[in-house]
């Protein structure tokens, strides 16, 4: 009778122990991917019992209607759990751009076979519909091949801009039925919104915050027609690009963003006027010049449909909103805005976060109790169905 009573609680132990590891597993797989992304993978290792896959990678172009599209794609060894294309957002980086690599290289270490596709414009700092579009052929293009996408199906993940692209792109007719489900990370809901935000500092509730300027000089490279004659767009543009270069690689490579801060200024000391002018309030950050001048042409430069989720149709796939709480480049108050779009448009997987951990494209632990809500949100997203 001992020995079968022994065996009892034996069995209910091990059936516990079971149960506890189905349980925690999924949230040690996303405290271990936030650990990683953040510069702490010595400390991942040695605390989590995870076991992340080995990861090759191979370059591949993606056609599209505008032309094909570079992209690096990160296979998992064995079989892949799903499949997911990373669109990230403005930046002149490409594939090899650090914090998408490392971004992609982790992600496709879950088991997912990740697709990471800088888009074209995007690159260049150019605000167009057509990188909708874009992101669009490369998702269904993904799902087509079932190399890549065995069920035919794809998850979407934006970064920054892309974000919004993503949403809208989820969204439309030639997706339905391939979409498991989408991320953006630090996305936008109404892009004149965060274009008025970037030009006054004012958010929807009459708070303020100061903007970076970093998205009022993108705005404003879209804007130069407005500014300077023909004639001097073309070395003016050169010019902004390579100060916008500079700013993109500072966190990440601070010799190169010095070179590339004096090739500005070398560049800038050829203009003539009022080209001269106009380069002299970007590289003095000058805002309180530059909003006020480009709040007439917001619904020129960026109403376009397509480049707003909430101007689109919404998407029906499962949602997954993260967004740093106190975003200066894309203000937070677009997550919840654009969760509220998509639970009126129907949508009722909508699930976000807004957190200290990160700022815009960076993160940086702050806190225990923030670190366990940004696991819970990735346990949801790395434990979502590829259906």
């Amino acid at each position: 009778m001992r020995g079968k009573t022994r065996r009892s609680i034996a069995g209910l132990a091990l059936a516990a122990l079971v149960w506890v590891a189905w349980w925690a597993w999924p949230y040690a797989e996303s405290a271990a991917l936030i650990l990683d992304l953040t510069g702490h993978r010595g400390l991942a290792r040695s605390l989590l019992p995870v076991r992340t896959r080995d990861v090759t990678t191979y370059d591949v172009n993606v056609p599209t209607r505008f032309g094909s599209v570079p992209a690096r794609a990160y296979r998992p060894t064995g079989t892949a759990t799903r499949a997911v294309v990373v669109f990230p957002g403005i930046h002149s980086g490409g594939v090899d751009e650090p914090r998408l690599a490392a971004f992609s290289r982790r992600l496709a270490a879950t088991g997912a076979t990740v697709l990471s596709v800088p888009l074209p414009d995007l690159r260049v700092y150019a605000i167009t519909p057509r990188s909708t579009d874009m992101a669009e052929d490369v998702a269904v293009w993904m799902a087509s091949r079932r190399d890549l996408a065995p069920s035919g199906r794809v998850a979407i993940a934006g970064i920054s801009f892309g974000g919004g692209l993503a949403l809208v792109a989820a969204g439309r007719p030639s997706l339905a039925g391939k979409v498991d489900f989408v991320v953006s990370l630090g996305g936008h809901g109404d892009l004149p919104r965060v274009l008025h935000y970037l030009c006054t500092g004012q958010l929807p509730d009459g708070t303020t915050r100061p903007p970076h300027d970093y998205g009022l000089v993108v705005l404003l490279l879209a804007a130069l027609p407005h500014f300077v004659p023909p004639h001097q767009l073309d070395p003016l543009r050169r010019a902004i690009v390579t100060y916008l270069d500079a700013s993109g690689a500072e966190s990440t490579d601070p010799a190169r963003s010095k070179t590339l801060l004096a090739d500005a200024e070398t560049e800038a000391n050829a203009l003539a006027e009022p080209a001269t002018t106009v380069m002299r309030w970007v590289t003095t950050r000058d805002a309180k010049t530059v909003g006020p001048m480009l709040l007439p042409y917001l619904e020129e430069l960026g109403g376009a449909a397509a480049l707003s989720p909430e101007r689109s149709p919404a998407a029906t796939a499962p949602v997954f909103l993260l967004h740093g709480r106190d975003d200066n480049v894309i203000p937070s108050t677009e997550t919840t805005s654009v969760a509220a779009y998509l639970h009126a448009a129907g949508n009722q997987h909508v699930v976000w976060l807004l957190s200290p951990i990160i700022s815009h494209a960076d993160a940086k632990v702050t806190s225990l109790r923030d670190a366990w809500d940004m696991v819970g949100f990735w346990k949801q997203v790395l434990a979502a169905p590829a259906r």
